[in-house]
């Protein structure tokens, strides 16, 4: 109840503050909007107590029930069987008490997810140990075992460290987050605190008034005056850049850690919302391995795991932001993924994929510049015509010079990006389908895009020749087909080396 009446006095400033100017405006006295005031704060405080009595959630023998709701009973079930993670997430209010928010994760995403808001940090770790415990219950019961452990008092997690960051490393990284995104949430600002000035903030004449006063004050600078002006302004908003940057850098990565434990891949960082994962190794599906323009100069990239649970809304996993290859190549390892690739024979996609992707857009601009035509522009229409085509052109010729595909050591990657190279590893014992998809255009030209069936995330390949297609997924198939998934949790305890060879 703290952490609510805190976080609801926030939220409750400025529709009081309004409040206030707006009995004002009518003529009421001091005395009647403090009492308007006051309703209303306690007409949330009470419809946030009514909330918290009706919040309970009980822990079954094999699913876990949560009931809500104030004039209509919510109640939710989720089996254990069902649960992918479970996460503990601390943002700033609650963890001055304490407390944290436990996070189910089922893997549906959106409102299908089940989350407790709040209980103790004791309480989350005890509720995820016995989810965990749970589970193992129940694959021990379905593989025939007479004896199930008795379950264990919570406790913490210590493991292989894989991978930290620093504050050095993280201020590094903060350099390469260059945002300028500040400048949107002062306009959001401004916006909702307009009252508060007596001129419309929005007015472009006002503004073109403003712009055009100090325009005048420039020019009376002078020649060197206007180009210091120029740099000091530059060089501010460049400060600002690398500064937001820095700062939302170390609020996200704060200590971050990460661990081998004997149930998975643990995750923490956060300094002002703390969140704490931890990802069982045999539910990784994949890994992605990304860079960036500036950075890959500098040989920096990121790791992400494709799990069947979701991290915070997102698909992924991030379990290096940003790391070296030499320290990335020993994280995927753990998960039974190879990320090394050389010597690898690459595929690429039909030349006539990325030609008609470029006649397509070309279609489209002509339509345009038609329209500017008719109307006795055609300058325009010609310049709208072939400056879209170029850009086409030199973007998909760039794009097919990195496309690529291969297979090897029963897994399956895809190369994008020729600015910033991304590559999709996935052991192909995880995909769950093949299927091969060809638009009217793609059927006369001769190739066809591969969508693979990947629980947590999505993989596909584009402009595949159809009878190289063909190919790809009947040996796919053949692999998935002999597969006994029912022993795949072993591989979490087996060398990469095997898990890529046996299967």
């Amino acid at each position: 109840m703290a952490v609510s009446a805190v976080d609801m006095m926030r939220q409750m400033v400025l529709p009081i503050v309004a409040v206030v100017i707006g009995t004002q405006n009518f003529g009421m006295t001091v005395g009647v909007t403090a009492a308007i005031a006051a309703t209303v704060l306690v007409v949330a405080v009470g419809s946030t107590w009514l909330r918290w009595s009706r919040l309970k959630y009980f822990i079954g023998e094999t699913d876990i029930r949560v009931e809500s709701g104030i004039v209509s009973l919510a109640k939710r079930s989720v089996p254990y069987e069902r649960i992918q993670d479970v996460s503990l997430e601390q943002k700033l209010i609650p963890r001055l008490f304490g407390l944290v928010e436990v996070r189910f994760e089922t893997g549906a995403g959106g409102k299908d997810e089940l989350h407790l808001a709040y209980v103790s940090e004791g309480e989350g770790a005890r509720l995820r140990e016995l989810v965990r415990r749970r589970q193992e219950e129940e694959e021990a019961t379905a593989g025939g075992a007479e004896e199930v452990a008795e379950e264990a008092p919570a406790r913490v997690e210590v493991g292989k460290l894989l991978f930290a960051m620093g504050p050095k490393r993280i201020f590094t990284f903060g350099l390469f987050e260059f945002s300028l995104v500040v400048f949107a949430v002062l306009a959001g600002l401004a916006q909702q605190l307009e009252f508060f000035v007596d001129f419309d903030i929005w007015d472009l004449d006002l503004w073109r008034d403003i712009a055009g006063q100090g325009s005048d004050r420039i020019s009376s600078l002078g020649r060197m005056g206007q180009v210091l002006g120029a740099v000091a302004g530059l060089v501010s908003l460049i400060f600002v850049g690398f500064a937001t940057g820095l700062a939302r850098t170390a609020a996200r990565e704060w200590d971050f850690c990460l661990t081998r434990t004997a149930k998975g891949f643990r995750r923490r960082r956060g300094l002002i919302t703390r969140t704490d994962v931890l990802m069982p190794a045999h539910r990784v599906q994949a890994a992605s391995l990304g860079t960036g323009l500036v950075r890959r100069i500098f040989g920096w990239h990121s790791l992400k795991f494709v799990s069947l649970a979701q991290d915070s809304g997102a698909a992924n996993h991030v379990v290096a932001p940003f790391a070296k290859r030499e320290e990335i190549d020993p994280i995927a390892a753990e998960a039974g993924i190879d990320l090394s690739m050389e010597g690898l024979e690459w595929l690429q996609p039909s030349p006539s994929y990325w030609l008609d992707r470029t006649l397509v857009v070309s279609a489209f601009a002509a339509i345009v510049a038609g329209g500017w035509w008719i109307f006795d522009r055609p300058l325009v229409g010609a310049l709208i015509l072939f400056g879209v085509t170029a850009i086409a052109a030199i973007a998909n010729g760039l794009a097919s010079l990195r496309y690529r595909h291969v297979t090897h050591e029963g897994q399956l990657s895809i190369r994008t990006g020729f600015l910033s190279p991304h590559y999709t590893v996935a052991p192909q014992v995880r995909l769950q389908s093949v299927e091969i998809k060809q638009g009217p255009l793609a059927r006369f030209r001769g190739y066809c895009e591969v969508h693979f069936g990947l629980p947590g995330g999505r993989m596909h390949i584009h402009g595949v020749p159809v009878g190289e297609a063909r190919i790809l997924r009947d040996a796919i198939l053949q692999r998935i087909a002999r597969t006994d998934y029912s022993r795949l949790d072993d591989r979490k305890s087996r060398p990469i080396s095997n898990l890529l060879t046996t299967t």
